[in-house]
């Protein structure tokens, strides 16, 4: 677990870091930090989806998963929706901000719990961590998220900083668990998962533009659905 752990403590020291600068930017410098950022998400999360449905063929560009996408992410919304997520998840988060003079602990913690914790780096890395005790790609995710949270920390606030919560159960669990599961995160499955959420990723994107946001914390579910899908499939092969 040394990747991950390197990888908590690169958040908590950016993220503090960001917050020390956010008293030094003025309104306006924030609101064009704040558009960069969107750009530059935004980019990050099409880039991943690009990357995980398309791919050449004989020198021509085939593309896979468009409707699986379409399916994971409505049905999981929908689920997310229902389940009233991110209304109830707000509802916590502003008890948060009560007891602080500077709120901004939901839009950080949200938003970067979705953007360092999802991805095949995540996986990969925890898988590797666990496995062989390589921590060199977590080790690089670790820099990419130092930078991220020092730009988090400024614009969104403090709630970046308890990102190493999620990150620690997540990718920790995931290199102790690594023995059983490098047999089953890779392939389609990985695949589909890294597709979702780098989809889920350009949304928050998005969110730095638009006044009426999506819902991502309600987008979530989705996340899940290719495993149950993999494993009905897994369970209608074995049935045949």
């Amino acid at each position: 677990m040394t990747g991950t752990l390197v990888n908590c403590v690169a958040v908590i020291i950016g993220g503090l870091i960001g917050l020390l600068l956010k008293k030094g930017i003025k309104e306006s410098y924030a609101q064009g930090i704040n558009k960069s950022l969107g750009i530059a998400v935004l980019i990050i999360g099409l880039n991943g989806v690009i990357s995980n449905m398309f791919t050449v063929e004989n020198g021509a560009l085939k593309s896979s998963g468009e409707l699986l996408l379409i399916v994971f992410l409505v049905v999981g919304t929908l689920i997310g929706e229902l389940l009233k997520l991110d209304d109830r998840f707000n509802s916590f988060c502003k008890k948060i901000d009560s007891k602080f003079k500077d709120g901004g602990f939901a839009s950080g913690f949200i938003n970067g719990t979705i953007l360092f914790c999802v991805g095949a780096m995540s996986i990969i890395g925890s898988l590797n961590d666990g496995l062989t005790g390589d921590s060199s790609v977590l080790f690089v995710k670790s820099a990419l998220d130092f930078v991220n949270a020092v730009i988090f920390g400024a614009t969104l606030g403090f709630g970046v900083i308890f990102v190493c919560i999620p990150m620690l159960i997540y990718q920790g669990g995931i290199s102790l668990l690594a023995g059983s599961l490098s047999g089953i995160l890779q392939g389609e499955l990985l695949t589909q998962i890294c597709m979702v959420g780098y989809a889920i990723i350009v949304a928050i994107g998005f969110n730095f533009f638009l006044e009426k946001k999506f819902k991502t914390l309600n987008m979530v579910p989705a996340l899940i659905l290719p495993v149950a899908y993999h494993y009905i499939l897994l369970l209608v092969e074995y049935l045949k």
